[in-house]
């Protein structure tokens, strides 16, 4: 009996020097979870890895994406020029500027026919003319050739000078395709006689021209590349479906990249493809490196949180409010994996272009440009340990659940303004003809752009409606500018004046926060002064609750 209560007390008191320690290593793994790079070195000569890491990646993913660009400015570049070379080649009397969203316009009857026959007869003779790297697009060892369809109504008589219409609105296409070698043997003239080009114009609704073209982009050898192999498909499109005299002309090229079949390149241009190639592969070595640090950063932190969470439960029998849970959850660290994982993807698309087994160029740019611009975004992380950078960030962080509720309510005076305008202005201008472009004018003029062209540009060809305009676009004015434009940057104001005056007086705090407080601020040595100590942050505060989150303050 008495050694049965002797052991009861013991463990009784060795119950709460088993709680004590607990929470003591709870206390000093939350402090050290909250402490910047350098004092996590100073307290534990623990190496910032994924500071240099993150440091060695910026330099190399920027570099990457300049080189990337560099060569992704030739294929455009080279697609671009050629677009309006065949707009010169094909399209007759075209004067170098497009007119609005068509390239040119006809007018009379024999015009639309020299255009067509135009046409025809330079892709009869594009191996004679063209300055380009141009050939006949060839499918199963047979050349394709070029595919002329016209649409017109089934039935139609048409008499304007007595008021009568009698149509069937039943329409009907007709196509004729033209081989290179049957062009090649056959004389213009047996064309124009053709019954296919006997155009009833009363019911011709349009005329469409198709081909497709190869091409070998040479530039890329100077820049130390290996070339891009292309095929273009050319429509041009004869548009009269409005028969109101005025035949527009619509020219459309659509590049697609293709693999070359037989390239036999000598030279140092394979040699310096090996080297980017390389490059691009420590690009992705660095990334699941920086991957791999960061995912292992969030599980260590969750698990430090449901520690949290449940000392809470226990020892004070509540739970942790969710602002204490969301400040284990590290913003930064989820931007980083993001940009992490596009910038694999995006290198690995790179690598099988650069060897021309891929030719997606836009999924690729829209993924290492987002990448690049994530890993930018996130040195602002770091700027966060320096107090004047950190009012900034706080500043953003606070003002943006604010101004994005602003927007929304905004956003719905910007709507009912955008189809009003569309509908009411859009036969009388330009910039208004569609509810995309209403939006894009509407905003530009928010921001005090080409606000008189706006207004000297509505046609006075209807009183009312020239009334109305002056009404709208004042009002739309008067209102953006004058009052929600203030009115948002009047939010910022205040979140930026609120967090002055918490660094002042003090944040609020939270459970989280208490338990921070109770830390020994002397708990760990800092040990000898090493030359990363000179190069660490001096902290004046080591804890300051933030907004948001908790924020260390740190001078140089």
């Amino acid at each position: 009996m008495h050694r049965s209560e002797s052991w009861t007390i013991k463990s009784m008191m060795a119950q709460p020097d088993s709680d004590y320690k607990e929470e003591a290593s709870l206390k000093e793994d939350l402090k050290f979870y909250f402490m910047n790079p350098c004092e996590k070195f100073r307290a534990r000569r623990q190496i910032p890895w994924k500071l240099g890491l993150q440091i060695l990646k910026i330099v190399m993913v920027t570099t990457q994406l300049i080189l990337f660009g560099l060569s992704n400015q030739l294929v455009v570049s080279f697609k671009e020029e050629n677009t309006v070379a065949f707009k010169h080649l094909f399209l007759k009397n075209y004067s170098g500027v497009d007119e609005d969203d068509y390239s040119c316009s006809v007018y009379t009857q024999q015009d639309v026919y020299d255009s067509i026959f135009f046409a025809i007869n330079q892709y009869q003779q594009l191996k004679n003319i063209s300055l380009g790297t141009l050939g006949y697009e060839q499918d199963e060892d047979e050349l394709a050739g070029l595919q002329i369809c016209k649409q017109q109504y089934r039935k139609s008589q048409i008499l304007p000078s007595n008021d009568t219409l009698n149509i069937d609105s039943t329409i009907e296409t007709e196509c004729i395709l033209l081989e290179p070698q049957v062009l090649a043997n056959k004389e213009m003239s047996d064309l124009k006689n053709s019954s296919f080009f006997s155009l009833e114009f009363y019911r011709l609704i349009e005329v469409e021209i198709s081909f497709k073209l190869k091409g070998i982009d040479l530039q890329t050898i100077h820049a130390r590349e290996l070339p891009d192999c292309y095929e273009f498909q050319n429509t041009i499109t004869f548009n009269n479906r409005a028969h109101s005299g005025k035949m527009k002309i619509f020219f459309d090229t659509d590049a697609d990249i293709q693999e070359c079949k037989d390239l036999n390149i000598s030279g140092s241009i394979q040699k310096n493809t090996q080297y980017i190639l390389v490059f691009d592969g420590f690009v992705i070595v660095s990334c699941f490196a920086s991957l791999i640090l960061c995912t292992r950063s969030i599980v260590l932190a969750l698990k430090l949180q449901k520690r949290f969470v449940n000392f809470f439960l226990e020892k004070y029998k509540r739970h942790v409010c969710s602002a204490d849970r969301l400040e284990f959850i590290n913003g930064w660290y989820v931007l980083v994996i993001i940009s992490d994982m596009m910038t694999i993807i995006g290198s690995i698309m790179k690598m099988e272009i650069k060897a021309k087994n891929l030719t997606s160029y836009d999924v690729c740019s829209i993924l290492l440009g987002t990448s690049t611009l994530f890993v930018w975004v996130g040195v602002i992380r770091y700027l966060g340990y320096f107090q004047t950078y950190n009012v900034l960030i706080l500043t953003m962080q606070a003002s943006l659940p604010k101004v994005l509720r602003f927007c929304c309510c905004a956003g719905m005076i910007y709507l009912g303004y955008t189809f009003c305008g569309w509908i009411v202005l859009g036969p009388y201008h330009e910039k208004f003809e569609d509810l995309n472009t209403v939006a894009e004018c509407l905003f530009s003029l928010v921001n005090g752009d080409d606000m008189f062209a706006t207004f000297a540009q509505i046609h006075q060809k209807s009183t009312l409606v020239w009334l109305f305009s002056r009404l709208y676009l004042y009002s739309f004015i008067s209102l953006f500018i004058y009052m929600i434009l203030s009115l948002f940057i009047a939010l910022i104001t205040d979140s930026y004046d609120t967090i002055k005056k918490y660094q002042e007086s003090g944040f609020p705090v939270t459970d989280l926060h208490e338990l921070l407080k109770e830390c020994d601020s002397e708990e760990y040595s800092l040990g000898p002064q090493t030359p990363m100590s000179f190069c660490c942050c001096r902290r004046v505060s080591w804890l300051q609750t933030g907004i948001g989150g908790i924020t260390i303050v740190a001078l140089c």
